[in-house]
């Protein structure tokens, strides 16, 4: 069976989705946004991102959220040159903001 451009697609970003969750595993992490970044051949960029209220960290939340963002994407036609994922507003952003020192 042949296997489609969405699902090689799908494959990737579960991938991409198990190296984020090991980073932020070993930095223990959490966030509340998920974007998807696709490029495309053409040098055009969409991006695709969802809010939650709760901080996330599963690897299924990662993936089944990630999937759902790319279903909003018209893939037909275009060939994909980068595919992303990346959290933010993480749960410790606040302790890893740099603090201006004073000279005195």
């Amino acid at each position: 069976m042949k296997t489609s451009i969405k699902e090689k697609i799908l494959i990737e970003l579960e991938q991409i989705a198990r190296k984020l969750h090991q980073r932020i595993e070993k930095h223990q992490a959490s966030g509340r946004t998920l974007t998807l970044k696709i490029k495309f051949a053409d040098y055009q960029q969409i991006t695709r991102s969802k809010t939650f209220e709760n901080y996330i960290n599963s690897l299924d939340l990662i993936t089944s959220i990630s999937a759902t963002l790319l279903e909003t994407i018209n893939l037909e036609g275009k060939s994909i040159r980068l595919l992303g994922i990346s959290l933010s507003n993480l749960e410790n952003e606040k302790e890893l903001q740099a603090v201006q020192l004073s000279l005195f």
